[in-house]
């Protein structure tokens, strides 16, 4: 099978006890069914210790945080499990992360999660959205879509990288133009004839669109489910005009990477791309340094299939992920 993966990909080392933050605090880890049983079959006081603290839910088994913390999270930053049973005891969940891998049938295309500290510093320091072809062992399945819809989404993925790796426009105006860009190319996706990405002809639709009024995002994304007080900190504190920084432009490449290809689901290419505004403007708005804030957004919505799916929801009925709104909100005009 084809695999895709971006230049920083193989450059991730974890960066264990040294770590900022930490993959093992302020979510509930998902353990797979084989190492949830591997663990309750295990003896002396680790396998007791992992029978007290896996917890079944409706979803599947987590291991239930005790203050915040995975109870396997050791006070020197390490995992107990990990020292006990070495990597291979690890549950799919704690091998894996933040490593992404999206199946596309056909192809696959490898990533990092920006949630992690060491993964964001290499995903905001990437200049390029070259992503480096190669095989692995197993025979491409036959994919769930239309082959032509996939092709209509990678080479409008492509063509909408290739302008932003360019440079030709100031991040604002590079985000107004993807989101008059994406209703073109859902256009192609609802049968309509293709037409090549007209970048200035995007931006002046994009600032006749512009709503003069605009509502600020941070009381919609209040009211999605927070793992952190820091983050409803960042989010209560007073609105301020989006501070831009050139990392953002990462960022940007990141999200289109990660998310363009997945509209062959449903093809809704149109709500994936108001996620990506969303997050870009919001991230700018609440202002800092933008490795530490993307990482904690990626955090707080990313690793939230619950909050990614809210937004998608909401992307055509809520005020502030209007087209007019997101686009007031960029200052285009």
């Amino acid at each position: 099978m084809e695999i895709f993966t971006p230049a920083y990909y193989e450059k991730f080392r974890c960066l264990a006890g040294a770590c900022p933050d930490s993959c093992c605090q302020e979510w509930d880890v998902d353990v797979d069914t084989a190492s949830a049983a591997y663990y309750r079959s295990l003896p002396g006081e680790l396998g007791d210790r992992l029978r007290q603290v896996l917890t079944d839910t409706p979803e599947g088994t987590v291991m239930a945080l005790e203050e915040g913390r995975c109870p396997m999270w050791r006070k020197d930053g390490l995992c107990e499990i990990q020292k006990q049973l070495g990597e291979n005891g690890l549950c799919q969940v704690c091998k894996i992360f933040p490593r992404l891998r999206h199946d596309y049938g056909s192809f696959a295309e490898l990533g990092l999660e920006l949630s992690c500290p060491e993964a964001a510093r290499l995903i905001l320091g990437e200049t390029s959205s070259c992503l480096k072809a190669g095989e692995e062992p197993g025979a491409p399945e036959n994919p769930e879509y239309l082959p032509e819809d996939m092709e209509t989404l990678r080479n409008s993925r492509r063509a909408f990288l290739e302008f932003l790796d360019a440079e030709t426009c100031p991040m604002p105006q590079s985000l107004g133009v993807l989101l008059l860009y994406a209703h073109q190319v859902q256009g192609e996706l609802d049968g309509e004839e293709p037409e090549p990405l007209d970048w200035k002809a995007c931006l002046e639709g994009a600032k006749r669109y512009a709503a003069p009024q605009t509502r600020p995002l941070q009381p919609f994304f209040l009211g999605l489910e927070i793992l952190t007080p820091g983050w409803k900190r960042r989010l209560e504190a007073p609105a301020q005009p989006p501070k831009w920084q050139p990392e953002h432009r990462a960022l940007l490449r990141y999200l289109v990477q990660r998310y363009w290809l997945q509209a062959v689901s449903d093809l809704d290419l149109v709500c994936r791309v108001k996620l990506m505004v969303s997050l870009c403007l919001l991230t700018a708005s609440l202002g800092g340094d933008l490795l530490p804030t993307a990482q904690l957004m990626s955090k707080e919505i990313e690793n939230s299939w619950e909050n990614i799916d809210a937004i998608l929801e909401a992307a055509y009925d809520t005020p502030a992920l209007t087209d007019a709104n997101l686009l007031g909100l960029l200052s285009l005009r």
